[in-house]
């Protein structure tokens, strides 16, 4: 499968009268990671020696700046429909707008992870001076890439390949 053509008809419904569109992590997912960062840390309080501390201690911390990361990057990709729609990306230094013609190129790309193909959406943008490389899987966007490269499409902001 051609992971860069999809059945999408962008004429078929005008952007200005669909809704905003936004993806992130699943508020449960991150709830689940934050959970067990917690869980780690009490596990390091009681651990018995200084090197199990250490490695617990570590996890939990590392499960719990995941979970703040997913918290502070929410919604992760926004979709502002209008005459002029508008992509915004929320980093860690907060949210990024961008036009469509600061839009160089957006497709779906199968990457193999553990054994079989994950599609990811990658978004080459102009930022400031120079390009820069955006990509998206599933856990940033809650959902499959493919559905949110589909309404980039709609919404003006990615072109169907036609090669």
């Amino acid at each position: 499968m051609d992971w860069g053509q999809r059945h999408v008809n962008p004429e078929s419904t005008p952007p200005e009268s669909l809704p905003s569109l936004a993806w992130s992590t699943p508020a449960p997912a991150l709830a689940g990671v934050g959970l067990g960062g917690v869980a780690l840390a009490i596990a390091a309080f009681f651990a018995g020696d200084a090197p199990s501390t250490l490695i617990v201690g570590v996890a939990a911390a590392g499960l719990l700046g995941l979970t703040v990361l997913g918290l502070r990057q929410r919604p992760r990709l926004e979709v502002r429909p209008g005459a002029e729609p508008r992509l915004i990306v929320r980093s860690l230094l907060g949210p990024t707008e961008y036009r469509p013609d600061e839009l160089i190129r957006a497709r779906i790309v199968s990457y193999r992870r553990l054994g079989r193909r994950t599609p990811m959406l990658e978004i080459d943008v102009r930022h400031g001076e120079g390009d820069r490389l955006l990509i998206f899987g599933r856990w940033d966007l809650g959902t499959n890439p493919e559905d949110v490269f589909d309404a980039l499409v709609v919404h003006r902001l990615a072109a169907l390949r036609t090669d």
